[in-house]
């Protein structure tokens, strides 16, 4: 399989706005497991302040909160769709979020980056970042 650069681009300024305007976030791919990037992510992101949604296939609740077999399982608003998933899945999860209405930003994780999906979501109006890390980011930004 062939790695793409992203095509779209975030600078800090931007990422900035992001974690200013969202509140809940979807973690899609958020592993059970605490050694996991995904979960160190998700609790950081907790931490200092955000809902966290817990996107899984198994269990029935990560880091205290309910989780949710799909986005569209999800009965109440999106802020933002943070994917931990492989490159290939993307483009269906970018499909579940815009057909949901309400999430305004789709970040995919640092490695992860398919610019079909990116530009899709983009073309639909939502804010994109790719192949960064929320909570990398985040600290970088507020300390």
């Amino acid at each position: 399989m062939d790695c793409e650069f992203p095509s779209i681009n975030s600078n800090t300024q931007e990422i900035k706005q992001i974690f200013e305007e969202v509140r809940t976030i979807a973690i899609v791919g958020l592993s059970p497991n605490p050694e996991k990037d995904s979960h160190k992510v998700a609790k950081y992101l907790q931490s200092v302040g955000y809902k966290i949604v817990p996107i899984y296939p198994k269990e029935e609740t990560i880091l205290g909160e309910k989780v949710y077999r799909s986005l569209q399982d999800v009965p109440f608003a999106i802020d933002m769709i943070d994917v931990f998933r492989k490159p290939a899945a993307v483009t269906p999860i970018v499909d579940a979020a815009l057909q949901r209405g309400d999430v305004k930003v789709v970040w995919l994780q640092k490695g992860i980056v398919n610019n079909e999906a990116a530009q899709k979501a983009k073309e639909a109006g939502l804010k994109v970042v790719q192949n960064r890390c929320t909570m990398v980011d985040h600290r970088a930004i507020f300390g």
